[in-house]
């Protein structure tokens, strides 16, 4: 072997192991166990956990956060914004809803995600977190607060807000015979937002398919939008099993950020593929539900 061969070698193996210890520190459901930051997870969003059987420390159960999500992120920030560390949990393994962190002395950022997408957003920076069409989008909660480790262990309890907005559309005619899948294709909303302020930060073309083979009638949309109020521009398609466009309609749906807005109406036998002009009225749930129809 010459010495440039060598060399060569040595730095693959060398590339290799530093990419295998990235990957592992990201991927780890724990964190650290001996760590001197403990981060718990004691309620999401308005769900009451008070009255609920509570871990180590008073953390909510791992089959309470099942009722609510499926995957947590947390991470940690020096004060510049640049990344540290992160753990990624899902919800069938044990400890879910608490990480451990070791960090030198000094003031800190800590993010946690709570969804249930099929994958984990992009965190490298926290004002910019990003899912994707292929992950889908979800219920999604956030917590975003500073940290000052100094000698003593320290245990942060989080409480997790609820940072989309919910478009909830029904169908209520019958589906033709041969429409197999949904597709509804939004904008104005984001697909990314900032921790710090829990609002979009990207101006996103989300598309979701849903197979309706089984029956569904009910669709749940989520983005986040740009202020705490907004609205989109959907276009709801029906297709084929070979992906033909056999109905399309147009709508533009005011949102309000934990707000649900249900639109619903006959897609079928309504008005056609043009666009439709919506009314207003409210409900609570949620902080509250917006009720139109087509």
């Amino acid at each position: 072997m010459t010495v440039c061969s060598a060399v060569l070698v040595l730095f693959s193996a060398c590339l290799l192991t530093a990419c295998e210890k990235t990957l592992i520190e990201e991927d780890n459901e724990q964190g650290e166990a001996t760590g001197n930051l403990k981060v718990s997870v004691f309620q999401i969003g308005k769900t009451p956990f008070e009255d609920l059987t509570r871990g180590e420390h008073g953390a909510v159960t791992r089959s309470t956060l099942n009722e609510v999500v499926t995957r947590l992120n947390f991470a940690v920030y020096a004060m510049d914004g640049t990344r540290l560390k992160q753990v990624n949990q899902t919800s069938d393994k044990e400890g879910f809803g608490t990480c451990s962190f070791q960090l030198e002395e000094g003031t800190y950022q800590v993010v946690v995600v709570g969804h249930s997408s099929n994958g984990n957003p992009t965190m490298t920076d926290a004002s910019c977190i990003k899912f994707t069409n292929a992950q889908g989008f979800s219920d999604t909660f956030v917590y975003c607060g500073e940290v000052n480790i100094e000698q003593e262990q320290v245990d942060q309890m989080v409480s997790l807000n609820r940072v989309v907005a919910m478009c909830r559309f029904v169908v209520t005619d019958d589906f033709p015979n041969n429409v197999q899948k949904m597709r509804f294709y939004y904008t104005g909303g984001s697909g990314a937002f900032d921790a710090h302020t829990g609002l979009g930060c990207v101006n996103s073309k989300q598309d979701v398919k849903f197979d309706v083979t089984g029956g569904q009638k009910q669709f749940d949309l989520y983005t986040f939008l740009h202020d705490t109020e907004g609205t989109i521009h959907l276009m709801v398609t029906a297709l084929d099993g070979s992906g033909n466009e056999l109905t399309k309609r147009e709508f533009d749906v005011p949102m309000e950020q934990d707000y649900i807005t249900w639109v619903s109406g006959s897609m079928f036998t309504g008005a056609g593929s043009s666009s439709t002009t919506i009314g207003v009225t409210i409900n609570s749930d949620w902080a509250g539900e917006t009720f139109i129809t087509f």
